[in-house]
């Protein structure tokens, strides 16, 4: 292998793991906790849920981030059911925690929504 193709291969490399965070996992993003589009959050695996998981609308699309990257689609349904997996196997559990809030449960992760994210607007 030449001096060059190595070169390139280390600055590859360098590029790729800093995407990563220190401990070698995926690159995490900051959250602000107060931000009106975060969410309390328990997901597979933590101990307590947190506020630490972002919430986006499209007509009756919402989409959740993680912060770690991942995320869950729902349907806005108007049957009753509040919420729907937009995709995927896993069934979607949906509790009226208070008034205002709802719990969605999807495969051990467990969402804290605002119940006025769960109406079509």
């Amino acid at each position: 292998m030449s001096t060059r193709t190595s070169e390139c291969l280390l600055v590859a490399a360098l590029l790729l793991m800093s995407g990563c965070d220190q401990q070698g996992g995926a690159a995490v993003a900051k959250v602000d906790p107060d931000a009106p589009d975060t969410v309390r959050c328990q997901l597979a695996g933590s101990v307590k849920p947190e506020p630490v998981c972002r919430i986006e609308v499209a007509g009756n699309l919402l989409t959740i981030r993680h912060p770690d990257g991942g995320f869950r689609r729902f349907r806005i349904v108007t049957d009753g059911r509040g919420l729907i997996a937009a995709d995927g196997a896993a069934v979607a559990g949906v509790t009226i925690r208070e008034p205002n809030h709802i719990a969605v449960d999807v495969d051990g992760d467990l969402y804290d929504l605002p119940a006025t994210f769960a109406s079509v607007q």
